[in-house]
């Protein structure tokens, strides 16, 4: 069996930073300890950087199937262990949708041969679905998704009665994106009466409305806590919907949880007259006071994680005019170092990256034996270099897709190695592929 020691490593882990070496053995954490032995191990020196769990996002779009021209599997799960994430939860809106546990199984089989990282699939819900949804092993799928907001793919559920038998119904975690459905296509036909099919974007925050968020969400909550349904809200893009949640139960016993995500953090919409589509995102991104209180609703854990909703389009397709141009982008491969990049802005804490990346999306889905450095943990390990500037450009980015929002900010921290699953798929730019990542499992009954 393979061994590796990591030794002087600054170890970020559990609330706390300490220094020490960690024996890799298969693909599980042997050992860790001020010194551990190397014999007949390899030895990787991480003297003067990071070690970290690796991080889990829990809201992506991989493309496959039916949109591969846009990214695949293998391409965006390359990305994300360059990023230092190891693991990814999937959505379904592809084509087909994962509407069926056949079709969702059939990512899975894709994920198994082609992934670098470790993976998980969300089913999607349906008007007609509840029954297919029901058949779902709440032990190896990482839950349901619904649409209460139409975003990219026909997906949206608006079925009042078939909302209320999901939430009343399904045994595990609903995810929900949230965007009141009425009020946009009303916002929307009042923006196309007054500046026609070529609208600016910087009005894209004022479609996808402050009140169509709060709305949809304070609806979902409303019917979690009528049902009792563990909810997880994602995306959350007002300063309004943060006080919706709570910051007074531990993680573990919370029924109702958010994410917050990169670009609602590190963007507002100063930046659409820069940007333009690049940054048209479902729900959008919204003013500097939405993004400075979702950083304050972070850092005082009403929201619980932080993820990407990692969503490429093809920049031809980012091109178009607003009506065509399609919402979403790429940030898994940047998302450690954006959030790294606040550290050294003094906004954040090392300790609460890894919580909000790591350990909470682990907390969160009971993902089994995975987001924190424990003995006898799967080996899912990040090694960074906070003094290693590079500027992000074409020439380095691997989502396949080819461009990001980020190109031409210079980052201070880099991913110099990522373990997945004991793995070393990634050491400064070269991938490992000859290990595919692992299927996560969770704790549920």
């Amino acid at each position: 069996m393979n061994s590796t020691v990591i030794t002087n490593a600054k170890i970020v882990n559990e609330g706390r930073i300490t220094e020490g070496d960690v024996l890799i053995k298969g693909q599980r954490i042997e050992k860790i300890a001020s010194s551990v032995s190397t014999q007949h191990a390899t030895v990787v020196d991480a003297n003067g950087k990071l070690l970290m769990p690796g991080a889990i996002d829990d809201q992506v779009h991989f493309r496959e199937p039916g949109l591969t021209h846009k990214a695949t599997i293998q391409t965006e799960a390359r990305a994300a262990v360059a990023g230092g994430v190891t693991s990814f939860m999937e959505m379904p809106n592809t084509v087909p949708p994962a509407f069926t546990q056949q079709l969702l199984e059939e990512k899975y089989q894709v994920a198994s041969r082609s992934s670098l990282a470790n993976y998980s699939f969300f089913i999607g819900a349906s008007n007609d679905n509840i029954a297919e949804v029901l058949k779902t092993d709440i032990t190896k799928v990482c839950g349901l998704k619904i649409f209460m907001g139409s975003s990219t793919g026909n997906l949206l559920v608006d079925n009042p009665t078939v909302l209320e038998s999901f939430f009343a119904r399904f045994p595990s975690l609903i995810a929900t994106h949230c965007e009141d459905e009425p009020t946009i296509r009303k916002n929307t036909a009042d923006f196309k009466a007054k500046y026609g099919d070529d609208m600016p974007v910087k009005y894209h925050p004022l479609i996808r409305s402050e009140e169509a968020c709060y709305k949809s969400s304070s609806f979902a909550i409303d019917l979690a806590m009528k049902h009792g349904t563990r909810l997880h809200i994602l995306h959350i893009s007002t300063a309004k919907e943060t006080h919706l949640f709570d910051n007074t139960i531990p993680l573990a016993q919370k029924k109702i949880t958010a994410e917050a995500c990169v670009h609602h953090l590190w963007f507002n919409d100063a930046d659409y007259d820069r940007l333009g589509m690049c940054i048209k995102w479902n729900p959008a991104v919204k003013t500097r006071h939405d993004q400075q209180e979702i950083f304050n609703a972070v850092l005082d854990d009403r929201i619980d994680v932080i993820a990407t909703d990692h969503a490429p389009h093809t920049i031809e397709e980012k091109q178009n005019t607003y009506f065509n141009a399609p919402s979403g982008g790429p940030l898994i491969q940047h998302s450690l170092v954006a959030m790294l990049e606040f550290y050294h802005r003094k906004k954040i804490g090392l300790e609460k990256i890894v919580q909000k990346m790591a350990h909470n999306p682990a907390i969160l889905f009971q993902v089994q034996e995975r987001g924190f450095i424990r003995e006898g943990y799967f080996a899912d390990l990040v090694l960074v270099d906070l003094n290693k500037p590079w500027t992000v450009s074409k020439e380095n980015i691997f989502a396949k897709c080819g461009w990001s929002p980020f190109e031409g900010s210079t980052f201070q921290s880099s991913v110099t190695h990522t373990w997945v699953s004991g793995n070393l798929a990634y050491t400064d730019g070269k991938f490992n592929p000859q290990k595919a990542g692992e299927r996560l499992l969770f704790n549920r009954k």
